[in-house]
């Protein structure tokens, strides 16, 4: 699959900054408030109007299942999945709103941000946090 070139909608800031603040006050679940489908997809969604997530809405429910699904559709991890999608671009050139995958441990290989300047916004156990852009393996153009 070639990665979508999407255009962000002409609200895509408030339609973010509404999105990040109902992110904000979520607790982390598999699948419906994760770091794919309930953080990158929907910042996607409200930036340019385009659900990237809804083919795999049903598909895992937990770390292994994930990383089987990834797998399952031929991709390493998590960020190559996501690479299939949306135009990989270098950190440094990543804008706000974007999406950021970091490197760790565990079966999907990455977890996803959003880049909010120098910094990225990810998902905690409730809400978020935020870790340095340079942190960043590999961020992917939003729009």
């Amino acid at each position: 699959m070639t990665p979508a070139a999407l255009t962000r909608l002409p609200n895509w800031r408030s339609r973010l900054e509404a999105v990040m603040d109902d992110i904000r006050l979520r607790p982390f679940e598999w699948h419906t408030h994760d770091c794919g489908r309930g953080l990158a997809a929907r910042v996607v969604m409200a930036v340019t109007g385009v659900d990237i997530g809804a083919q795999y809405d049903g598909e895992y429910h937990d770390a292994a299942s994930a990383a089987r699904l990834i797998r399952s559709h031929g991709f390493a991890s998590l960020g190559d999945l996501v690479a299939s999608l949306l135009p990989a671009v270098h950190p440094s050139q990543a804008q706000l709103g974007d999406i950021a995958a970091i490197r760790m441990d565990g079966p999907i290989g990455h977890a996803l941000g959003v880049v909010n300047g120098e910094r990225i916004l990810v998902l905690m156990d409730i809400g978020y946090g935020t870790v340095d852009l340079l942190d960043a393996e590999v961020c992917f153009k939003v729009g």
